[in-house]
Protein backbone atom coordinates (compact mmCIF):
# COMPACT_ATOMS: atom_id res chain seq x y z
CA UNK A 1 0.00 0.00 0.00
CA UNK A 2 1.47 3.22 -1.14
CA UNK A 3 2.09 5.90 1.78
CA UNK A 4 0.19 8.91 2.24
CA UNK A 5 2.03 11.80 3.86
CA UNK A 6 0.49 14.93 3.77
CA UNK A 7 1.28 18.35 4.70
CA UNK A 8 -1.71 20.90 5.95
CA UNK A 9 -1.42 24.22 5.97
CA UNK A 10 -3.21 21.25 36.48
CA UNK A 11 -3.78 18.39 37.48
CA UNK A 12 -1.53 15.49 37.37
CA UNK A 13 -3.45 12.57 37.41
CA UNK A 14 -2.89 9.07 36.90
CA UNK A 15 0.85 7.17 35.71
CA UNK A 16 3.94 9.26 35.59
CA UNK A 17 7.64 7.85 34.29
CA UNK A 18 10.15 7.11 37.28
CA UNK A 19 11.93 10.54 36.43
CA UNK A 20 8.60 12.78 36.64
CA UNK A 21 7.56 10.49 39.88
CA UNK A 22 10.32 11.75 41.90
CA UNK A 23 10.70 15.50 41.16
CA UNK A 24 7.74 17.50 41.24
CA UNK A 25 7.29 19.75 38.14
CA UNK A 26 9.28 17.52 35.92
CA UNK A 27 6.30 17.11 33.60
CA UNK A 28 5.80 20.66 33.50
CA UNK A 29 9.32 21.60 32.98
CA UNK A 30 9.44 19.53 30.05
CA UNK A 31 6.26 20.42 28.80
CA UNK A 32 8.36 23.88 28.16
CA UNK A 33 10.27 23.13 25.11
CA UNK A 34 7.33 21.20 23.08
CA UNK A 35 7.37 22.36 19.51
CA UNK A 36 5.05 19.50 18.05
CA UNK A 37 2.54 17.78 19.18
CA UNK A 38 1.41 14.76 17.99
CA UNK A 39 -1.31 11.96 18.30
CA UNK A 40 -3.11 8.81 17.49
CA UNK A 41 -6.68 9.03 16.27
CA UNK A 42 -8.83 6.54 17.12
CA UNK A 43 -9.06 6.04 20.62
CA UNK A 44 -7.44 9.67 21.25
CA UNK A 45 -8.92 12.01 19.34
CA UNK A 46 -12.43 9.75 19.43
CA UNK A 47 -13.67 7.59 21.74
CA UNK A 48 -12.71 4.68 19.27
CA UNK A 49 -16.05 3.78 17.91
CA UNK A 50 -16.54 3.99 14.23
CA UNK A 51 -20.01 3.89 12.47
CA UNK A 52 -19.94 1.90 9.58
CA UNK A 53 -22.94 2.68 7.14
CA UNK A 54 -24.39 2.39 3.64
CA UNK A 55 -23.50 6.62 3.45
CA UNK A 56 -20.05 5.85 4.39
CA UNK A 57 -17.73 5.93 7.94
CA UNK A 58 -18.45 8.37 10.87
CA UNK A 59 -16.25 9.09 13.86
CA UNK A 60 -17.46 11.62 16.79
CA UNK A 61 -14.92 14.38 17.67
CA UNK A 62 -14.98 16.47 20.48
CA UNK A 63 -15.02 20.15 19.93
CA UNK A 64 -12.76 21.44 22.64
CA UNK A 65 -9.92 19.06 21.59
CA UNK A 66 -10.14 20.98 18.13
CA UNK A 67 -10.20 23.95 19.35
CA UNK A 68 -7.05 23.23 21.40
CA UNK A 69 -5.65 21.84 18.82
CA UNK A 70 -6.10 25.32 17.53
CA UNK A 71 -4.76 27.13 19.79
CA UNK A 72 -1.20 25.33 20.08
CA UNK A 73 -1.06 26.27 16.22
CA UNK A 74 -1.82 29.40 17.26
CA UNK A 75 0.85 29.76 19.53
CA UNK A 76 2.99 28.67 16.77
CA UNK A 77 3.25 24.32 18.47
CA UNK A 78 2.80 22.04 15.23
CA UNK A 79 0.27 19.48 15.44
CA UNK A 80 0.45 16.21 13.56
CA UNK A 81 -2.29 13.25 13.54
CA UNK A 82 -0.08 9.64 13.08
CA UNK A 83 -3.10 7.04 12.03
CA UNK A 84 -2.72 3.14 10.95
CA UNK A 85 -6.19 3.26 9.74
CA UNK A 86 -6.86 5.59 6.37
CA UNK A 87 -10.14 7.17 7.00
CA UNK A 88 -12.21 10.06 5.13
CA UNK A 89 -13.56 11.07 8.19
CA UNK A 90 -9.94 11.51 9.88
CA UNK A 91 -8.81 13.35 6.64
CA UNK A 92 -12.05 15.73 6.75
CA UNK A 93 -11.37 16.50 10.23
CA UNK A 94 -7.99 16.96 9.66
CA UNK A 95 -8.65 19.71 6.67
CA UNK A 96 -11.55 21.57 8.97
CA UNK A 97 -8.76 21.90 12.02
CA UNK A 98 -5.80 22.68 9.23
CA UNK A 99 -3.68 19.88 11.17
CA UNK A 100 0.15 20.73 9.90
CA UNK A 101 0.43 16.49 8.90
CA UNK A 102 -1.67 14.03 8.43
CA UNK A 103 -0.30 10.19 8.27
CA UNK A 104 -2.45 7.69 7.30
CA UNK A 105 -1.18 4.38 6.83
CA UNK A 106 -0.50 1.34 8.24
CA UNK A 107 3.25 1.97 7.34
CA UNK A 108 5.64 2.67 10.42
CA UNK A 109 4.08 5.35 12.86
CA UNK A 110 8.29 6.07 13.65
CA UNK A 111 8.86 6.63 10.20
CA UNK A 112 5.63 9.01 9.93
CA UNK A 113 7.38 10.70 12.95
CA UNK A 114 10.57 11.41 11.62
CA UNK A 115 9.82 12.49 8.42
CA UNK A 116 7.56 15.32 10.31
CA UNK A 117 11.16 15.75 12.17
CA UNK A 118 13.05 16.39 8.99
CA UNK A 119 10.54 18.82 7.60
CA UNK A 120 10.48 21.10 10.36
CA UNK A 121 13.93 20.31 11.73
CA UNK A 122 12.86 19.99 15.15
CA UNK A 123 14.07 16.66 17.79
CA UNK A 124 12.90 13.96 19.44
CA UNK A 125 13.08 15.32 23.12
CA UNK A 126 10.29 18.17 21.48
CA UNK A 127 7.27 16.05 20.59
CA UNK A 128 4.85 14.78 22.88
CA UNK A 129 3.02 12.24 21.43
CA UNK A 130 -0.64 10.59 22.54
CA UNK A 131 -1.15 6.86 21.95
CA UNK A 132 -3.34 4.17 23.50
CA UNK A 133 -2.62 0.39 21.75
CA UNK A 134 0.05 -1.35 20.69
CA UNK A 135 0.60 0.26 17.43
CA UNK A 136 1.79 3.30 19.55
CA UNK A 137 4.51 1.56 21.47
CA UNK A 138 7.67 2.38 18.84
CA UNK A 139 6.58 6.05 18.91
CA UNK A 140 5.81 6.19 22.20
CA UNK A 141 9.40 4.99 23.20
CA UNK A 142 10.83 7.73 21.09
CA UNK A 143 8.91 10.75 21.67
CA UNK A 144 10.40 13.40 23.97
CA UNK A 145 7.36 13.02 26.15
CA UNK A 146 4.42 10.11 25.99
CA UNK A 147 0.94 10.45 26.67
CA UNK A 148 -2.02 8.13 27.12
CA UNK A 149 -5.46 7.85 28.56
CA UNK A 150 -6.94 5.94 30.93
CA UNK A 151 -8.73 2.77 28.78
CA UNK A 152 -4.87 2.35 26.99
CA UNK A 153 -3.16 -0.85 27.39
CA UNK A 154 -1.04 -1.25 30.35
CA UNK A 155 2.13 -1.41 28.19
CA UNK A 156 1.56 2.34 26.61
CA UNK A 157 0.53 3.60 30.18
CA UNK A 158 4.25 2.11 31.56
CA UNK A 159 5.62 4.61 28.88
CA UNK A 160 3.57 7.30 29.85
CA UNK A 161 4.58 10.36 31.57
CA UNK A 162 1.30 11.71 32.19
CA UNK A 163 -1.97 9.15 31.55
CA UNK A 164 -5.06 11.79 31.32
CA UNK A 165 -8.45 12.14 33.55
CA UNK A 166 -10.61 12.51 30.42
CA UNK A 167 -10.95 9.68 28.26
CA UNK A 168 -10.26 9.30 24.50
CA UNK A 169 -13.07 11.68 22.28
CA UNK A 170 -14.06 13.18 25.69
CA UNK A 171 -11.28 15.89 26.00
CA UNK A 172 -7.87 14.17 26.71
CA UNK A 173 -6.31 16.01 24.27
CA UNK A 174 -7.80 19.42 25.41
CA UNK A 175 -6.32 18.52 28.57
CA UNK A 176 -2.83 17.78 27.47
CA UNK A 177 -3.01 21.39 25.38
CA UNK A 178 -3.90 23.11 28.33
CA UNK A 179 -0.82 21.35 30.37
CA UNK A 180 1.15 22.66 27.08
CA UNK A 181 -0.38 26.26 27.24
CA UNK A 182 0.50 26.30 31.31
CA UNK A 183 3.52 25.35 31.07
CA UNK A 184 5.05 27.59 28.28
CA UNK A 185 3.22 30.74 29.92
CA UNK A 186 0.82 31.08 27.48
CA UNK A 187 -2.68 30.58 29.13
CA UNK A 188 -3.05 33.51 30.70
CA UNK A 189 -2.39 35.62 27.78
CA UNK A 190 -4.48 33.46 25.70
CA UNK A 191 -7.40 34.25 28.82
CA UNK A 192 -6.57 38.39 28.68
CA UNK A 193 -6.83 38.17 24.57
CA UNK A 194 -10.78 36.62 24.64
CA UNK A 195 -11.79 37.95 27.89
CA UNK A 196 -11.33 41.30 25.88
Amino acid sequence: MKKKFERRGVKTAGRTRADSRSRPGSLARRLRGVRLFLCDVDGILTNATVFMGSEGEFKQFHIRDGLGLRLLQREGIQVGWISNRPSGATAARAADLKVDFLFQDQGSKVAAATAMLEKTGFGWDEIVYMGDDIVDLALMKRAGIAITVPDAIDEVKALAAYVTTARGGHGAVREVVDLILRAQGRWEKLIREFSA
